[in-house]
């Protein structure tokens, strides 16, 4: 049994957490809500603390999955941050999809304390974090990934080092991007079959079978026909993580025209009051338009 604790209980890291306890690991949890870590604690077992600092107190490894950069800062630093109360030696790992910059930063402040910083953002969405069927990407020291990859497998398909201190967060950036296009392209797809008088399903059931197959259209086409979008990653969150691509690109000058004008379709998704529904919610625009 290793003693860990888990920083954010959204609708990743609630159940991120409860494989966790699941495994056999000794799991206390913070939430900003403590209402929240409290329920996890009831449902699961394990603990509730009121301060990352007291979360991280005696434990192996902190892991973390919260909203973006500040949030992140916030948990990690001051204080009541986790960072002051993780012993040296310790091993905080973050699966929060956030900028490289803020990454290397924290990796920065923590090393300075002895502690080494694992980030490791996720891929595979709720769905994904409540089966324990996460595509984990990371960056960050070989020896501190080694000792996390056991830890991280307990909601993990698959995990894997891509190299330095945020690595991980720029091969999220590579994930991100290519879902863009693929959404908008599925999307497509079926408003030109909706309007072609097809029938969709029909037409996915065959077309997904060859070249044009995908994650997204196997286990996005149905809802997307039935006009259904309360349920997966959140337009808010994706326009979130496409604008630091794009801040990104601008950085390294990568060309990124098709994720440039998706984030434009996302934000007229939330202008459509869409902020809250699913990514493949792109079908919505093209219907309404």
């Amino acid at each position: 049994m290793t003693k860990v604790a888990f920083l954010g209980l959204g609708v990743m890291g609630y159940p991120m957490a409860g494989h966790l306890q699941g495994a056999g690991h000794d799991v206390t949890v913070y939430n900003r809500t403590a209402s929240k870590a409290e329920a996890w604690a009831a449902k699961h077992g394990g603990n509730a603390a009121p301060t990352p600092a007291q979360a991280a107190k005696g434990a192996a490894f902190v892991l973390c999955c919260v909203g973006n950069d500040d949030d992140l800062r916030a948990v990690c630093l001051g204080d009541d941050g986790a960072f002051a109360g993780m012993d040296t030696g310790t091993i905080f790992v973050d699966h929060t999809t956030v900028s490289a910059a803020v990454t290397r930063e924290l990796f920065s402040s923590s090393a300075d304390k002895g502690i080494a910083f694992v980030d490791a953002p996720v891929s595979g969405g709720q769905a994904g974090a409540e089966n324990g069927a996460l595509s984990v990407m990371c960056g960050g020291e070989q020896a501190a990934y080694d000792k996390a990859e056991p830890i991280i497998a307990a909601y993990a398909r698959i995990c894997k080092r891509i190299g330095d201190s945020g690595a991980g967060q720029l091969t999220k950036m590579c994930n991100q991007i290519a879902i863009a296009g693929l959404v908008q392209g599925l999307s497509e797809a079926l408003h030109f079959a909706e309007k072609a008088g097809l029938d969709g399903r029909a037409v996915v059931e065959v077309i997904s079978q060859g070249a044009a197959g995908s994650w997204q259209m196997s286990n996005r086409y149905e809802t997307m026909l039935d006009d259904h979008f309360e349920h997966g990653f959140a337009v808010d969150w994706m326009r979130k993580d496409l604008g630091i691509c794009l801040s990104t690109a601008d950085e390294n000058g990568a060309s990124l025209p098709v994720t440039a004008l998706v984030d434009q379709f996302y934000k007229d998704v939330q202008k459509m009051g869409g902020n809250r529904w699913d990514t493949s919610a792109l079908i919505k625009r093209l219907r309404d338009v």
